[in-house]
Order: structure tokens, then sequence, then C-alpha cells
């Protein structure tokens, strides 16, 4: 039996057939656009390799669209029908009831299934990218470094996946506080592999929570190399240079970015939408024009209005469906993500209930101007909101919408109480946004709330 890269055995037949499937996880765990090609030379060399089929429903499943459960589902029984030759490993079938797990609505579950795979094989590094990404959905940052550093040890410098595996855990570090350690890990991540995007993009969220966008711009000036290779997580990672342009009211520069890089293939891949609408919303909550840019994001939206595969999906088409007013397409949403709460059977649903039906409340309140109403029903979603799962810089723009709408409605001892929480978890740093609204709340504390204004208004 043939043995991968992280010294697992696998049932593949040829050495040819081994190198795609190792050529497959290393592009996996780089984001590397090539995955799929590798991906599909494996299985149409060995379309009996159960877990090649497990691992292709697992993407698919990932990529949070109610569509692709039909090919999900395919690869499930044609991974089962691989099982039945009798020729697969544990491990391997492992990641066939992953496959199943994720199919029922349950991603912990499937995790689990991740999870027994690295207790018995802690080298098997596409099982903690894996576990890493299912948890980032789930938005689990206490899970997603707990995963991590439980198999750390039996990891070097000489291992193949070393670098990624080190990003991995600096993204872990950071969405757990850990500032200093997460920016040593990534810097050491990169300087190992320097295509790991998601530990280069790990740094950049260390320079975004401790508010040093010079900083953070300087770090990612001159390595556009390490993600031009990727998948559309470039765009993600060019979002982040624009959120520290933003910081420093460099809103032409914001702009450029976003049409000619962020948003120039026009893609309707979730991750893509939502770092479009998040990135118009806080230009609009500073007071920024942004032309016609909503219609694109308000279109894609309402063709996903039916959705219902992620929650932070759902409130990210919401923010481009209130930028373009599509009240119709809006009001479907809002009553899908009631149906989809009431079921709540699911890890998808459960968040869907709690705390999607607040925050989508509050969204749609604020699009129509109920200031109160949005402040209320946000300030209620906000302490379980990493529920939705995405990181602490994405969730943020719902941070901003929270405080915005209670400044507007006149709250500005909550919203300054909302203001200090979000500083105390950015280390004591504050941004360019929490100084404009600490001073929007001092100049105004003896005004009525009719009397209040913001930059954006």
């Amino acid at each position: 039996m043939h043995s991968d890269l992280f010294g697992g055995d696998v049932s593949l037949t040829s050495a040819n057939s081994v190198k795609a499937w190792n050529d497959m996880q290393m592009a996996f765990l780089a984001h590397s656009a090539a995955t799929p090609t590798h991906l599909g030379a494996v299985l149409q060399a060995e379309p009996g390799f159960a877990m090649g089929h497990a691992i292709k429903g697992i993407f698919c499943q990932m990529l949070g669209r109610a569509e692709m459960t039909k090919a999900a589902s395919e690869a499930l029984v044609s991974a089962q029908a691989a099982l039945a030759s009798g020729q697969a490993t544990a491990r391997e079938r492992l990641y066939v009831e992953a496959l199943t797990e994720y199919l029922r609505g349950s991603l912990t579950g499937a995790i689990a299934k991740m999870e027994h795979v690295l207790k018995l094989h802690p080298q098997d590094s596409l099982a903690l990218k894996i576990s890493h990404a299912i948890r980032f959905i789930l938005g689990d940052a206490t899970g997603m470094r707990s995963s991590i550093e439980s198999v750390l040890p039996a990891y070097d410098p000489s291992h193949p996946a070393w670098g990624y595996v080190r990003g991995c855990h600096s993204f872990s570090l950071e969405e757990t506080g850990e500032y200093a350690r997460a920016e040593t890990a990534g810097r050491q991540a990169v300087a190992h592999t320097p295509d790991d995007a998601w530990g280069l993009h790990a740094v950049a969220h260390v320079y975004d929570m401790t508010a040093n966008s010079a900083a953070g711009i300087e770090w990612l000036n001159g390595r556009e190399a390490a993600w031009s290779h990727c998948n559309n997580f470039r765009y993600h990672v060019w979002w982040h240079k624009a959120l520290m342009h933003l910081d420093l009211g460099q809103h032409d520069e914001v702009l450029a970015l976003y049409d000619a890089e962020i948003r120039k293939d026009q893609t309707d891949d979730y991750r893509d939408i939502s770092n479009g609408t998040s990135l118009l919303m806080r230009l609009e909550l500073d007071g920024v024009d942004v032309g016609e840019r909503w219609e694109e994001m308000a279109s894609i939206s309402s063709d996903r209005a039916e959705d219902g595969s992620l929650i932070f999906a759902d409130l990210h088409y919401l923010l481009a469906l209130m930028g373009g007013r599509r009240e119709t397409a809006l009001k479907t949403m809002i009553s899908r993500i009631h149906s989809d709460a009431q079921r709540s059977k699911t890890d998808h649903e459960t968040r869907f209930a709690n705390p999607g039906v607040a925050a989508a409340a509050g969204l749609e309140a604020f699009g129509e101007g109920d200031y109160r109403s949005a402040f209320l029903n946000l300030a209620h979603a906000r302490h379980v909101m990493p529920n939705v799962g995405g990181s602490h810089a994405q969730r943020d723009v719902f941070e901003r919408l929270t405080i915005d709408a209670g400044i507007r409605a006149g709250f500005l001892d909550d919203a300054k109480a909302i203001l200090d929480d979000r500083k105390s978890r950015r280390g004591g740093n504050e941004d360019g946004y929490a100084a404009a609204r600490y001073q929007i709340i001092a100049d105004n504390h003896h005004h009525t709330p009719e009397g209040l204004r913001l930059p954006a208004e």
C-alpha cells in the first residue's frame, strides 16, 4: 500500500495517483486555485478512491450553497460504493463518515470525525485543515486553537506542511486574543512557506485588531505572490488591505482596490459577497458615496434569498439588499430566516434561530431608518454573534452597525459601552472608527436624539 506525503496509508494504486493526491493536499493548504484540478486528476485515475470522493463532497459543502448539496450527496454515494470494495483504510473511512455527518447538517459531527483522524494520525494536515475550516464556519475560535495545539508536538520544520500548520495556529491565536504570539507564528509560517496565504492573512488580522493599519499595509506590500496563486481567497486578502486604507481615511484607495481587485471578477461566492458588502457598508457608515456599486451586490444577493445554507452568508446578502434597496427580496429572506430558525435541528438552523433572527431584524430596521429597533435587536444578538462564523474582522461590520444605530437612536451611553468593550477586545487599541465615534458621542451628549448626526447622514 502507498503512503501520502504526510505518512498516511492510502488505497491508491499508482505512484502517479499518489503524486496527484499529494499535490491536491498541498494546494488545499495553500488555498491554491489548482486544488480542484489535482483532485479531478486523482478521481479520474482512481474512481474507486473513497477518500477522494469524500473530500470532493466536503469541499462542495464548504461552499455554502444549496445547489452544491446534490454534488456532495453524489460524492457520498460514490464514496460509499468505493468502500464496498473493501480496499479503504480506517482513516479513509473516517473521511467518508465526516461527509455523512456534514450532509446530515451536523458540522460538529464532521469535526469529531476529523479529530478522530488526528488522534490516530496527528501529522495528517489535511484533517487538521478541514477541522480548522469547519470550526471557522461555526465561529469556534477556541476549538480551532485547541485542535491545532493538540497536535503541534507532532510537527517540526521538516514536515511538508509545517508552515501551513503554523499559519493555522497563528490565526487561531489571533482569534483568541493572543496577538503577539499570533504575529510571531504567522511571520514564521510565511518565512518557512512563502505561499502560505492563510498565515500571511493571520498577521493582517493582528494588525487589524491592534489598530496598526500602517504596519499592516507594510506587511502586505511586496508579498502579493503569497496570495496571487489563490482561489477566491485572494480577493479576501485584498479586502484586508482595503480595510487598512479605510482605517487611515484613504477612501479613494479603498474604492480603487474594490474595483480593481476585490470585485473585479464579480463572482457570486458568499465569501466574495461578504467582502464586498461589508466593505461598502463600512464606507457608507463613514459617509463615503459608493456610487452604483450596491447594484451588482444586490442583484447577486437577490438570487440567494431562498438559499439558507449559512446565516453568515444570509446576513451579508441582507446588507446588499439593504444597500441596493431590494425590498421584496429582503422581505423574502427575512421570512425564510424565521422559517429556518423554527426548525433548529441542525448546527446551521440553531444559528438562524440565535443570533440570526435578531440580527436580521436589526439589519432590516437599520435599512428602514428605525434606529431604535435596529439597536435593540443588534445589541441583543451581539453577544452570540461569533456563532454566525467568520472572524472578528468580518463580524465587525455588524458591531459598527450596532454602535451607529445606538448613537443615532440616542443610546449614547450604551453605544459607548459597546465601543469600550470593542476596544478592550482589541488590546486597548483604538482604531479610526472608534476614535470618530467616541468624538461623536462626546460632541452630542447634551443633544436630543433628533439632533444627533453621524458622518454618513
